[in-house]
């Protein structure tokens, strides 16, 4: 089999372009030398939503924004608030959303009740559909569907093959 040399040298391209970004690529690095400091921005990282991914908190995502969010976290840290102050002020310019266990209120209570109740209809639709379910019974056959069937089997069948005609 011919080695396509065109391929050979765009895989090959490939391959170096790959090892030299991911040699490239580091680790963000934390702007403060205070280990406590860091520590600190860190344990109230984890507690703020990503609110571009979502599904992450600001201490592990690394979206633009959520490097600002920790940045700010750091700055008003070392500006000597606490941890509450700084998830109010968080909440208040973003709201609940950026909490990630958001608090059980009035506004959030859906979050805290949609699941319960989902699983709770899901049961209750399992449970209907399996009540309601017909069985259905199986009626024997008649002495008439009975020699029917019987005659079909043992009627020889032979395999008719088709005739090849020469020409």
């Amino acid at each position: 089999m011919p080695i396509n040399f065109k391929k050979c040298i765009y895989c090959l391209f490939y391959v170096v372009a790959m090892a030299v970004t991911s040699a490239l690529a580091s680790q963000a690095q934390p702007s403060t030398t205070d280990p406590v400091l860091e520590a600190r921005v860190q344990d109230l990282s984890h507690k703020l939503r990503c609110l571009v991914c979502q599904n992450q908190s600001i201490a592990d995502s690394d979206a633009d924004l959520a490097q600002d969010l920790r940045s700010q976290v750091r700055e008003q840290l070392s500006a000597g608030k606490n941890e509450a102050q700084i998830i109010s002020f968080m909440v208040e310019r973003y709201g609940d959303f950026v909490l990630y266990e958001p608090p059980v209120k009035k506004t959030t209570l859906i979050l805290w009740v949609a699941p319960v109740l989902l699983m709770l209809g899901g049961l209750f639709g399992l449970w209907y559909r399996l009540k309601c379910r017909v069985i259905k019974e199986i009626k024997p056959l008649s002495n008439e569907e009975r020699m029917q069937a019987q005659a079909l089997l043992s009627t020889d069948t032979k395999v008719i093959e088709p005739e090849i005609k020469s020409s």
